[in-house]
C-alpha cells in the first residue's frame, strides 16, 4: 500500500524526505535563497524541489513575493505536521540542535546598543568559550541578511514584518531631550515655549531626516519639528559626545546618556509624563541551529534586557 500524501488527503503519493526538508527550510527562512544557504544547495535546486512538491500535493505552498515568499494556509498545515518529525529525525541522526559545534555566534544590531548594553552582558559567556562575530547596522538591511543566513541573531529596533521571522521583545528604550548645562540655562529662561526656545540652539542628530527628534516633537509637543540639523552623524555615541561638549541639543535614548545625566554633564530639558518609548526585539535566524551557543547568547540577552 502506498502512503497517503503529507497533507492528509486521500490521494496516494510517495513522500520524499528531501523535498519535505527543503520545504521546511523555505517555510522557516522565508525565501528560496536563504533556504539554499541553510541546506547547502543551489537556489535553482531549492526552487525545483518546491515546484516538485507542489506538483505532488497539487497545492500551492508559497506565494512568490518581490522579496522572499509567504506561506499559504496549506503550507502552514503541512509545516505543523512535518516539523516535529523532521526535527526529531535530524536530532537522532546527529544533525539536530543538540549537537555542539561551538561555531561563532553571528550577532547584529545597532552599534550603540551592542557596544553599551549587549556585548558587556555577553562578556561572561565569552570567558566560558562562546565566540562572537558582531555586525553593526540598520534594522531592515540586517533583517534581510538574517533571512539570507548571514546572522544568527539580530537586535531590531522594529518588529519584523511577516510570519517568517521569530521575534521577542528585548527592551524598551526611552527617549529624552538633553543639552549641556550651558545651553540648558539659556533655554530655561524661555521654558514657557520650549520648542520655540530651542529653535536657535544647534540641533545634533543621528540622520538628516531627524527621525528620533521628529518623533519626540510629535509625541510630546504635538507639533511638527521645523528646524534643520547643525550636525548629522550616524552614530548616537558621537551625537552624545557633541552634545556633552556643548555643541547643541538632541534627543537620545536614556540608556545611552544615563551616566552623563547622573554626573551633571547633561541636563534634561523636558520631563514629560509620557515620554516616547521604542521597543527593541531580538530576532533569531529561521530554522534550527546546530550551534548550542546561539541559544546561550539569546537567553542571556533576554535576561539582561529586562534590566536595560
Amino acid at each position: 500500500m502506498r502512503p497517503l500524501d503529507p497533507l492528509g488527503g486521500g490521494a496516494p503519493a510517495q513522500p520524499d524526505l528531501n523535498l519535505l526538508r527543503t520545504f521546511l527550510a523555505v517555510y522557516r527562512s522565508g525565501s528560496f535563497t536563504a533556504a539554499a544557504q541553510l541546506l547547502g544547495l543551489s537556489q535553482p535546486t531549492v526552487t525545483t524541489q518546491i515546484r516538485s512538491l507542489e506538483r505532488q500535493t497539487g497545492r500551492e505552498l508559497f506565494e512568490r513575493l518581490p522579496r522572499g515568499v509567504a506561506p499559504t494556509a496549506v503550507a502552514d498545515e503541512l509545516a505543523a505536521r512535518v516539523a516535529g518529525p523532521l526535527d526529531a529525525l535530524a536530532e537522532a541522526t546527529g544533525h539536530g540542535p543538540r549537537e555542539s559545534r561551538a561555531e561563532p555566534v553571528h550577532l547584529a544590531g545597532p552599534a550603540e546598543l551592542l557596544a553599551t548594553r549587549a556585548l558587556p552582558a555577553l562578556a561572561p559567556l565569552v570567558t566560558e568559550g562562546v565566540r562572537l562575530r558582531v555586525t553593526a547596522g540598520l534594522t531592515e538591511p540586517l533583517l534581510d541578511e538574517l533571512r539570507a543566513g548571514r546572522h544568527d541573531l539580530v537586535i531590531a529596533t522594529t518588529r519584523p514584518r511577516g510570519r517568517t521571522l521569530s521575534a521577542v521583545p528585548l527592551t524598551d528604550e526611552e527617549f529624552v531631550l538633553v543639552a549641556a548645562p550651558s545651553w540648558a540655562g539659556r533655554v530655561a529662561r524661555r521654558a514657557e515655549d520650549l520648542p520655540a526656545a530651542l529653535h536657535d540652539v544647534p540641533l545634533i542628530t543621528y540622520a538628516e531626516d531627524l527621525p528620533i527628534v521628529r518623533r519626540y516633537w510629535r509625541h510630546v509637543f504635538g507639533r511638527r519639528l521645523n528646524c534643520r540639523a547643525a550636525v548629522s552623524v550616524p552614530d548616537l555615541r558621537a551625537v552624545l559626545a557633541l552634545v556633552t561638549a556643548g555643541a547643541g541639543f538632541s534627543v537620545l535614548p536614556r540608556y545611552l546618556c544615563a551616566g552623563d545625566l547622573a554626573s551633571g554633564a547633561l541636563v534634561l530639558l523636558d520631563a514629560p509624563e509620557d515620554a516616547p518609548i521604542n521597543t527593541g526585539f531580538l530576532v533569531r535566524r529561521p530554522g534550527t541551529s546546530a550551534n548550542p551557543h546561539v541559544t546561550l547568547v539569546r537567553d542571556r540577552l533576554l535576561e539582561a534586557g529586562r534590566a536595560w
